[in-house]
């Protein structure tokens, strides 16, 4: 009797004697397979509840100014926690109009929008030249601009406020467009220095052999390519230019060109004689409800342009 063991299929054979006859073929039954430990199971727990909590603690304040918009100043007081009897929308209306906060609201539009147009001008067009071209002091211009991300700007308060008094800008919002570039420029080409350097250099090269100059090449070939990291570093000088209250207070005193940061500590300071409390929360929630939006709107780009130069 012939026997052929194979333990690595699980199947055994026998056939009869000197070779001829039927094959019987028997299926060995399989070992039993151990299960994978699950790794990290217990870290994986700890981060989701860490995260759980820190979602908890972030939103409930936002919920909460929400919702306190919408009452009495004696429901403020009295039921601090409970939900409003009904939604009073004479709040919204009256930080609006009589808090004045819809001047502060268009002057702040004009600022951050004018300065986040020219900063993402300039500073990609500053970033582009340092991360792509080779010439005599390059790293030494890259190094200043991020020896300005380290320089507080609370010790440049008194010379640039005699800087602008002497250039007529100060009290003026295209000044403080200026300031808001200047500020924010540093960041903006540290940032986008690294991301045009992860960007294919062959797609550069084929625009150059087609015939295409180096501003053609920037705008239509480059600066596209590098749209998630604009939006990225965008939302970024968006949030720090939009609650930015030091640099208009030294540098905007006219109640006319205020911007929205001063705006709701001049109405926080006024609760001492006013108690508008119903009022301040909601000029609170307007301003915002702007940066949440913009968050929410460009998150996946945002979560994008932080990712895309990890991997050439």
């Amino acid at each position: 009797m012939k026997t052929t063991d194979t333990a690595t299929t699980g199947v055994e054979s026998h056939g009869t004697p000197g070779g001829s006859g039927p094959v019987v073929t028997k299926t060995l039954p399989a070992a039993p397979r151990k299960e994978p430990k699950k790794e990290g199971a217990t870290l994986n727990v700890f981060s989701h509840g860490v995260l759980i909590i820190w979602a908890i603690m972030v939103v409930m304040p936002l919920l909460w100014a929400v919702m306190t918009s919408f009452k009495t100043d004696k429901a403020i007081f009295t039921s601090p926690w409970a939900l409003p009897d009904k939604l009073h929308f004479e709040n919204w209306s009256r930080a609006w109009t009589e808090a004045h906060m819809s001047d502060y609201f268009l002057n702040t539009i004009l600022v951050v929008g004018g300065s986040l147009l020219g900063t993402l001008l300039l500073g990609s067009m500053a970033a582009y030249v340092l991360a792509r071209f080779e010439f005599p002091g390059n790293r030494f211009i890259y190094f200043l601009f991020i020896g300005g991300m380290s320089f507080p700007i609370i010790l440049a308060l008194v010379p640039l406020f005699y800087v602008m008094q002497n250039m007529a800008l100060l009290n003026t919002l295209h000044g403080l467009i200026l300031v808001y570039i200047a500020y924010s420029l540093p960041f903006t080409v540290f940032f986008l220095t690294a991301f045009f350097r992860t960007l294919p250099t062959s797609v550069a090269e084929a625009a150059f052999v087609d015939g295409a100059s180096h501003t053609r090449t920037f705008f239509q070939v480059m600066l596209p390519m590098a749209k998630p990291g604009l939006i990225s570093v965008g939302i970024f000088n968006f949030l720090g230019q939009w609650n930015q209250y030091l640099l208009p207070t030294v540098l905007n005193t006219e109640p006319e060109k205020k911007v929205l940061s001063q705006g709701l500590v001049q109405l926080a300071v006024s609760q001492g004689y006013k108690g508008d409390w119903s009022g301040l929360f909601a000029g609170l929630v307007m301003a915002m409800l702007p940066v949440l939006a913009a968050y929410i709107i460009f998150q996946r780009q945002v979560v994008a342009g932080l990712t895309a130069g990890a991997v050439k």
